[in-house]
Parts: structure tokens; sequence; C-alpha cells
């Protein structure tokens, strides 16, 4: 989810360049969404899941399945070998991409990466939008996704959602792991004292952060709103756009609220807030920086998560009031 919103920036510098290009995504069905709240994209098409598998046939049928939408170039994201079947075989004329898994042949327009000079994963998508004689760090216009106000009254009217409390909503999901989540204790110490504070506090999140939202609600008196597991992802955005700060680990839902223009408190651990930071001007990020960061694992290989659990709810606080 996090790639597909930095992706945007990708599109939107196609568009940039390019007025009257039309930009049509193949993506995978959870992603889809997401798209929809892009207005550079004309189309997206769905990606049949095949997680771990080649899926060749599949591939091939779709490549030639596109044949008839006649594009002129192929611009590709992921640097796997299998990514580039489907461009080949529906006959796009330019097939962009990095090297990545040996796709000589597959990509006529193959680009190397210097990991040196492009360090942020937008970066290395805005470029492949670049001619390849470009060198140096590209401009990378930051996500902005469009909101359907008519569906957020929707949303206000099936829920009962009051319109007269400020909204904090806590992200509190990673789906690559535990070393990525601030604690459910430390979520639940801020999550009580705003709604102290006569703020509405909403838990947003996938079914797999049922758990920990549950949990945090438990601590916090059962005060907030819990919508996770219980929302499509495009419901989700626009709660997402009626909050008046959110809090989130480095998760594909701290991006949509980057995305949202949010202001937005981003809580990292385990990974770089170099490398996929939030690309909104009204994100604050915060990070230890402890000697063992970024170890970019799971669950954490020393046993103790202090790059997250030294990051008091105070603290956290602090920053929800300076975002006022």
């Amino acid at each position: 989810m996090g790639d597909m919103v930095m992706a945007q920036s990708l599109f939107i510098t196609l568009k940039q360049q390019h007025p009257d290009c039309q930009i049509d995504v193949l993506a995978p069905p959870w992603t889809l969404a997401l798209l929809a709240q892009m207005p550079e994209v004309s189309l997206a098409i769905e990606m049949p899941s095949v997680r771990n598998k080649l899926g060749l046939m599949m591939r091939i049928k779709l490549g030639r399945q596109l044949r008839d939408h006649h594009y002129d170039q192929a611009i590709l994201l992921p640097n796997t070998w299998k990514s580039a079947l489907t461009p080949f075989f529906a006959n796009i004329p330019v097939r962009t991409g990095y090297v990545g898994e040996c796709r000589w042949g597959l990509l006529n327009d193959v680009r190397r990466l210097d990991k040196t000079i492009l360090t942020k994963t937008v970066q290395r998508f805005v470029a492949l939008a670049l001619p390849a004689t470009f060198q140096g760090v590209p401009d990378c216009p930051a996500p902005v996704f469009n909101i359907n106000s008519e569906h957020q009254q929707q949303l206000i009217t099936k829920y009962a959602l009051p319109t007269d409390r400020k909204i904090l909503a806590l992200c509190a999901g990673a789906e690559y792991g535990e070393a990525k989540r601030w604690p459910v204790t430390h979520y639940a110490a801020v999550a009580r004292q705003k709604i102290s504070e006569g703020w509405q506090v909403w838990l947003l999140g996938s079914p797999k952060d049922k758990a920990a939202a549950a949990d945090i609600n438990r601590l916090a008196g059962n005060g907030c709103v819990d919508f996770s597991g219980k929302t499509s992802m495009t419901d989700a955005v626009d709660l997402l756009s009626l909050a008046d700060v959110v809090i989130s680990n480095d998760s594909g839902l701290m991006h949509v609220a980057s995305a949202l223009n949010k202001n937005l408190i981003a809580i990292y651990g385990s990974s770089d807030p170099n490398f996929t930071p939030p690309l909104s001007n009204k994100a604050n990020i915060i990070y230890l920086g402890l000697p063992c960061s970024p170890c970019f694992k799971r669950d954490c290989p020393l046993g103790h998560t202090r790059c997250l659990t030294e990051i008091s709810a105070e603290y956290v606080l602090s920053h929800i009031a300076k975002a006022q």
C-alpha cells in the first residue's frame, strides 16, 4: 500500500511532462481503492493475485489481452523478473525499469540503480519517468488524494459520528511485524488523554489489526470508535480525511494520511525514515535513531524493541499539541 501511494509521485511527474498522456496501472486488487483516489490514473487493471508463485501462463495470457490497448510504454516499479513478463507479452514497444533480477531482453529501456544517489523509494520511482541520461536526484511531487465529500457525509451518517469534536485517528498496525509497531499501551495512554480532553479517538486498520485495536480500546476505557477490520479501503481513506491528527506506525495507512495532507505523527522503529518517509510537509517523524536502528527486522533481534518502547506517550502527546 505504501509503495502504491508513493507511485502517485511518478504519475504526477508523467502528467507534468505529458499532460495528455493516459496512465493505466496494473496493480494487485488490494491497491485498487487507492488508485481510485488518484486523478492522474485513467484505468486501474487488477493483477490476479499470484503471491509467491510465478504464474507464468496467467502473466502471458494477461499480456496478450493487453495488446489491444496499444500502449506506448510500460514502466515497471517492481524489480522482479516475473513482473516484466506481462509487458513483454503485451508487445509494448518501450519497457522501462531497473535491471533487477537480470531482466535484459524483457526490458529494453534498462536503468541501473545507484542506491547511493537515489536513497528514497519515491526517488527511484520518479526517476523512471525521466530520460535514461538524467543524473542526480529528481524532484518528487507529493502524493495528493482526491476525496469524495458525498461519501464522507455518508460515513458520518452511517456511523452517527459527531461533527463538533476533534478527531484523533490511531493506525496501530504494521503488517511487516512487531518491530514496526508502537506498543498498544502507549497508544492507549494517548487515547485516554485525548478522550479526557473531549476528542474522538478512532482506531483504523485491517482485520489483522483487530486484536491490537481491541486492546487499545479496552485500555482506554472503551472510549474509542473501533473501525479496524470493519471498513473497506475506500471507507478508511475517507474516514482518515476527516481526522484532525493521525498517529501511525510506518505502514500503508501512514502514507495514506500523508497523501491526505493530515497532521501526521509517524512513528518509526526497525525501519528507516530516510528510505520511505511520509511525503507531506505536515508529517512529523518520531525516530530515536538508536545504534541498533534501523535493523529492518520483523521482530527485535535483541529482544527489547527499545526503538519503540522508549518513545513515550507523553512525548507523542507533546507533538499533538504542536500540530494543532
